[in-house]
C-alpha cells in the first residue's frame, strides 16, 4: 500500500511539475500559424475570383518607376522576419521585396484588372524558365545569349540581352506557350477579353525591350529615361544589388512560391469593400499576420478622392497585425530628416508601422495625407 501510495505521490509531483512547466510558457507565444505550403490550382483560382472585385482604370500599368525601391531592404530585412505575410500593389516591384522578404504567401492587389492578368503572366513565364537566363529570353522573346550562368550579376545579363534583336517568331511561340501553360496546364478560366488584354501587355514588353538605358520611353509611367535593366540592376545606398534578378537564389525562391500558387494577384480597390477585407478574413483563419505591406505612393490619390483614404484605413484595420507589421509606402514627399538618394529621385521610399498608423487614424491624428507621411521613417 506504502509503494502505491508513493506511487501514486510521485504521479502526481509529475502532473503538477508538467502544469507548473507550462504556466512558464511566455503568454505573448501564439499558435503557429496554419498557412499551406502549397494551394492547388482550383483553390487558387477560387481566390482571385471570389476575392477580387470589380476593376477600375489608373494611369500607369505594366511596370514599376521606383527605382529607389532598393533602397528600404536592408532594413527591412533586419525588422521583417522570414516566413510572414507579403501584401502589396503593382508589378514587379513586389518581386523584389518578396525575394527580399521570404514571405510564406503574399498577396497582390492592383484596381486594374490588367495588373492581375499581368501578374498571370509573369507566373507562367517564372514557372516555364528554370533559370533567370531563360525567364529574361521569355519576357522579352529574345534569344539567350551565350556565356551566361547562374552566377552572371544581373547587369551582365541584361548587357548580354541588350545585344540580342528581338525575335518575332519566339514571341508567338512564347505567348501560345504561356496561355497553354494558364489555361490547360493550371486550368484557369480566363475569358477571350482576358486573353486579349494578356496578349497587348506580352506585346508591350516585346515592344519595349530590357532597354540598356531606353532614353525618352515612357514604359508604363517609368521616366527618366528608365528601363527594365535600370530596375533590375539597382542597388542599395551601400551599392548591393536588390532586384528580385540580382541573383539566382532570389530568382529560385519566387518560382518555387509561384509553383505552389502561393503569390495570389487581385483585382482589387484599396477603398473597396472586398478584397483587403476577404484577404484579411483568409489570414485570420489560418491565424497569420501581416508582416509587410507595401502600397507605393497610393495612399497619395485616395486623399486626392474624397473619402477613399478613411475607407482604406479602415480595411487596414481589418489585417492581423501586429507592433512588427510594417507598411512600404513612395513619396514625392518626405518627412524631415530624409536622405536624398544617388539615383535621379522621383520618390522617397519610407516605412511606417501599421499598427500605429491604424491607432492614429481611429484616434482622429490623421486628416490628410501630410499626417500619414509624417508617421514615416526611412
Amino acid at each position: 500500500m506504502k509503494r502505491m501510495a508513493l506511487r501514486g505521490f510521485r504521479g502526481g509531483y509529475a502532473f503538477t511539475a508538467v502544469a507548473a512547466a507550462l504556466l512558464l510558457i511566455p503568454l505573448s507565444l501564439k499558435p503557429a500559424d496554419t498557412l499551406p505550403a502549397q494551394i492547388p490550382d482550383a483553390a487558387f483560382w477560387r481566390m482571385v475570383t471570389d476575392f477580387s472585385e470589380e476593376a477600375g482604370p489608373f494611369r500607369f500599368q505594366y511596370m514599376s518607376n521606383e527605382r529607389e525601391f532598393a533602397a528600404l531592404i536592408p532594413e527591412l530585412k533586419k525588422s521583417t522576419k522570414p516566413g510572414g505575410v507579403y501584401l502589396g500593389v503593382g508589378p514587379e516591384q513586389n518581386f523584389s521585396y518578396i525575394a527580399a522578404l521570404r514571405p510564406r504567401i503574399a498577396f497582390i492587389f492592383d484596381i486594374r484588372r490588367e495588373n492581375m492578368l499581368e501578374h498571370l503572366i509573369y507566373k507562367a513565364l517564372f514557372e516555364m524558365s528554370p533559370n533567370r537566363a531563360e525567364f529574361i529570353s521569355r519576357l522579352f522573346s529574345r534569344g539567350t545569349p551565350a556565356g551566361l550562368s547562374d552566377k552572371s550579376t544581373a547587369s551582365e545579363l541584361f548587357q548580354a540581352f541588350g545585344r540580342v534583336p528581338r525575335d518575332a517568331q519566339l514571341f508567338t511561340q512564347n505567348l501560345q506557350a504561356m496561355k497553354d501553360h494558364l489555361m490547360k496546364d493550371r486550368r484557369f478560366l480566363l475569358t477571350r477579353q482576358d486573353q486579349s488584354v494578356s496578349d497587348g501587355v506580352y506585346r508591350t514588353f516585346f515592344d519595349a525591350g530590357p532597354g540598356i538605358p531606353y532614353p525618352g520611353r515612357n514604359f508604363g509611367g517609368f521616366f527618366y529615361g528608365g528601363s527594365y535593366a535600370d530596375l533590375m540592376t539597382a542597388t542599395d545606398d551601400d551599392g548591393q544589388p536588390r532586384s528580385y534578378l540580382a541573383s539566382e537564389d532570389n530568382f529560385q525562391f519566387l518560382r518555387e512560391m509561384h509553383r505552389q500558387n502561393l503569390i495570389v494577384p487581385l483585382v482589387g480597390d484599396f477603398a473597396g469593400t472586398k478584397a483587403i477585407r476577404a484577404a484579411a478574413g483568409y489570414l485570420k483563419e489560418h491565424q497569420a499576420t501581416v508582416t509587410t505591406f507595401y502600397t507605393s505612393n497610393v495612399e497619395q490619390y485616395l486623399f486626392e478622392q474624397a473619402d477613399d483614404w478613411q475607407r482604406f484605413y479602415t480595411n487596414l484595420a481589418t489585417l492581423p497585425l501586429d507592433s512588427s507589421s510594417t507598411l512600404i509606402r513612395s513619396s514625392h514627399f518626405a518627412p524631415a530628416g530624409a536622405r536624398l538618394r544617388r539615383v535621379p529621385s522621383n520618390y522617397v521610399m519610407l516605412r511606417s508601422s501599421i499598427a500605429d498608423l491604424v491607432k492614429a487614424f481611429k484616434e482622429g491624428r490623421i486628416q490628410n495625407y501630410y499626417n500619414a507621411i509624417q508617421m514615416s521613417h526611412e
